[in-house]
């Protein structure tokens, strides 16, 4: 990120407001209708300012992307998951690792979403590049020691991660949305039934 280094010559406190705010902006309106005006002023700096420490929108987008991305790595990293076999365990390790970063980065799931979503990245551009990468790499890096025998031939196990996704996503947006925090008791014990009855619609019985 060496193209990135004013920013990061900044104190952790000012970063955070930055990023922050540029995942609640992006996160809501999508990159094209994100004005770098208001994520600015969130943040509490100038535009002029913002632009100093990215040279353009596109930039500070594909560095919250990167960003984005490398707290996950990050957070994988720092344990030994590569010993874990079961599809659903690591799911479950995942998720816990994802609602420990939401804490410090709360509108991080939102910029995650339309992320995917977003329709307005235009063709070609390096961010297009780096989401597309992101969507069809991600599955290969977490999973690539995970023992898929348990699962019923039938079964597209892609389908079933991304469905995965979106009922934990969709739970934190909903709490989001009511304004009522995220107890992470209650969230693994809901997230304990959905993963149950995923297990036994796909894996073959004698995985049971």
């Amino acid at each position: 990120m060496t193209e990135y280094e004013k920013f990061l010559e900044l104190p952790n406190e000012k970063q955070l407001k930055i990023i922050n705010a540029g995942f609640e902006y992006f996160g809501k309106y999508g990159y094209k209708g994100a004005n770098t005006e208001d994520i600015a002023n969130r943040a509490g700096i100038s535009k002029g300012l913002l632009f100093y420490y990215f040279k353009n929108k596109e930039s500070y987008y594909l560095f919250l992307c990167e960003f984005c991305q490398n707290l996950m790595l990050e957070s994988f990293q720092e344990t030994d998951f590569q010993e874990i076999t079961d599809f659903f365990e690591l799911i479950d390790f995942a998720t816990k690792a994802k609602l420990k970063i939401i804490t410090e980065y709360p509108f991080i799931t939102d910029f995650s979403v339309n992320l995917i979503a977003d329709k307005s990245i235009k063709v070609g551009s390096k961010s297009e590049e780096y989401v597309n990468n992101a969507i069809y790499n991600s599955f290969d890096i977490y999973f690539k020691n995970i023992d898929f025998t348990p699962f019923k031939e039938e079964i597209d196990v892609k389908k079933i991660y991304q469905m995965m996704l979106w009922l934990s996503e969709g739970y934190i947006n909903e709490k989001k949305r009511i304004n009522t925090p995220i107890v992470l008791e209650d969230f693994l014990s809901d997230f304990a039934l959905w993963k149950a009855l995923f297990k036994k619609i796909c894996y073959k019985e004698e995985y049971l």
